[in-house]
């Protein structure tokens, strides 16, 4: 009973309360950055929205993995940027701006693609005597509630009381990591002996998924053009993924724990994989002499 509250209330909630967070750190202003620099938009966008996904079903096809482990891969590759890579784009001295803006574009955008790629990768691995489908319109509509709406909740919050805003974001930023923690806690006392094998399995396809992104945002970034704080920062983008997100959409939505699996075990790698990509910022000196920006 306290599993399930945790999983259909908790996780919903929580996110609800994440994305209050990140409207609390938003004005109108940021937006300019689309503007400023559509070329990186653009890129970030299309990597996030489209080229990951792919890839995440490449990965699925080459290790062969069981169809629920490659759905639930496809699933997190569909995911847009967490909140917490705009810290990590700070502390890796990106560009702060763009990092927020692709965030919440890509979070408003993905209330469409993550629904369509779920649908799409539960039609093409699934067996066809097990067909799990994904109620498409109670997807959007949930997705529009916990995303754009708390979006908007938190940027009037901070129009009207920017001092609530300053300490709110910290607390749900922290209520967050600490859900999703709770989260893969007990979907590995729920697995059981079945966890350690899932795990193993979906290990290697994080890791490469994870890898991939972040040489996408890099190198493909710098052969468009981009500049290097750029290229980090869309490379951060696509590398720290909304983990949360994703275990609601394959727990509370398509109520599979062997689903939720890939985007546990990328919600832990992708901060040890984003740890060294600050450590490489630093040593190579992205952004060095120009301070992230922070938005008022």
């Amino acid at each position: 009973m306290g599993s399930n509250a945790l999983i259909d209330i908790g996780l919903p909630v929580s996110l609800f309360l994440i994305m209050v967070g990140m409207g609390m750190t938003l004005t109108p202003k940021d937006f300019r950055e689309v503007a400023i620099a559509p070329r990186g938009t653009f890129f970030g966008l299309l990597a996030q929205i489209l080229l990951l996904p792919l890839i995440a079903l490449g990965v699925a096809l080459a290790l062969e993995l069981s169809p629920a482990l490659a759905v639930g891969l496809i699933v997190i590759a569909a995911c847009p940027g967490g909140t917490t890579s705009n810290l990590f784009v700070y502390l890796g001295r990106g560009d702060v701006a763009l990092s927020i803006v692709l965030t919440v574009l890509a979070s408003l955008i993905t209330i469409v693609t993550l629904p369509a790629f779920t649908g799409w990768a539960l039609e093409r691995f699934q067996d066809a005597d097990k067909v799990l489908e994904l109620p498409v319109l109670r997807t959007i509509i949930t997705l529009f509630v916990i995303i754009l709406l708390p979006v908007a909740v938190g940027m009037t919050i901070r129009h009207f009381r920017q001092d609530w805003a300053e300490k709110g974001e910290k607390a749900v930023g922290l209520l967050g990591l600490l859900v999703l923690v709770a989260v893969i806690a007990l979907l590995m006392v729920e697995l059981g002996e079945e966890a350690l094998d899932l795990f193993r399995k979906a290990g290697l396809s994080a890791v490469i998924l994870n890898i991939a992104g972040l040489v996408l945002g890099l190198v493909g970034g710098r052969l468009i053009g981009l500049s290097r704080d750029q290229a980090f920062t869309v490379a951060i983008e696509l590398g720290i993924k909304n983990g949360t997100l994703g275990l609601m959409v394959t727990l509370t939505l398509l109520h599979s724990e062997a689903m939720s699996v890939p985007s546990a075990v990328y919600g832990v790698l992708m901060f040890v994989f984003g740890f060294l990509m600050i450590g490489y910022a630093r040593l190579t000196g992205i952004g060095r002499g120009q301070p992230a920006p922070v938005s008022e």
